[in-house]
């Protein structure tokens, strides 16, 4: 739960008065023009930054820092490049001090979910950037997260192998529903992947609108084609315009 949230950086604010509660198992997709605080309102869910204003409680603890059961897959992968696929999916489940038979039992597991194997013994530098999305991925689902926080986890990818693991991770997601917190750029992925999309306006930023998206699960390429997917990506894009409008004549000011 996000009550009355707000994020400054000396004299600039970010957002303010952010209040939002995320269901358990529910997806909710957070958009907004460039530069409106998504990433920034992530990492204090995730307990990286501080909020300068409000609070943020998962499970009921207000968050201070990072906490066991909230793991966060970042945009450009986050693996290390001298270790290996099966060792950078290991490294999150040492670090929650599993032993090595867990570790040697659920590595395996999670590399065959995402697709990755026979690619164990391979070094970030040896697979494309997909595959090292999947290998972050598997990371961040090793330790079973309650809560999954995802930081445009397929914007440094090309267009066709954004479309694969977008379908890709509604199996996953299918596999094992898990609580997730989702920030796009994408309208067409803001609505594929979500139950609700939280739609951030303004400068400072704040919540213009919460739009429930009553597209049946499970999701595949047919719901790309449904009417009201078309629908609700016109409702996403027409809230957005103006400001993206604007955002685009400030950057190139």
């Amino acid at each position: 739960m996000v009550s009355g949230a707000g994020r400054r950086f000396g004299a600039l604010e970010v957002f303010r008065e952010i209040s939002l509660e995320v269901g358990e198992r529910e997806v909710l997709v957070i958009i907004g023009p460039s530069g409106c605080g998504k990433t920034t309102l992530l990492r204090c869910i995730d307990g990286l930054i501080p909020l300068t204003a409000g609070e943020i409680r998962v499970e009921g603890d207000r968050v201070v820092t990072p906490r066991e059961g909230v793991t966060m897959v970042f945009q450009h992968f986050g693996l290390f490049p001298w270790k290996t696929v099966y060792q950078n999916v290991a490294y999150g489940l040492k670090l929650a001090g599993c032993s090595s038979s867990e570790i040697a039992e659920k590595v395996p597991k999670y590399i065959n979910l995402v697709g990755l194997s026979g690619f164990e013994d391979y070094y970030p530098y040896q697979v494309s950037g997909g595959m090292q999305q999947r290998c972050g991925l598997a990371r961040a689902l090793s330790v079973e997260p309650r809560v999954l926080l995802m930081d445009e986890p397929f914007g440094a990818v090309d267009a066709q192998t954004r479309e694969i693991l977008q379908f890709e991770l509604l199996r996953i997601w299918d596999m094992r529903p898990t609580t997730m917190v989702f920030v796009t750029h994408a309208i067409d992925e803001a609505v594929l992947m979500g139950d609700r999309v939280m739609v951030l306006k303004g400068r400072p930023s704040s919540v213009h609108e919460i739009i429930d998206v009553d597209l049946p699960r499970p999701r595949d390429r047919a719901t790309l084609s449904m009417p009201r997917f078309a629908a609700l990506r016109e409702r996403v894009w027409s809230t957005l315009m103006d400001d993206a409008r604007r955002a685009e004549f400030e950057v190139k000011r």
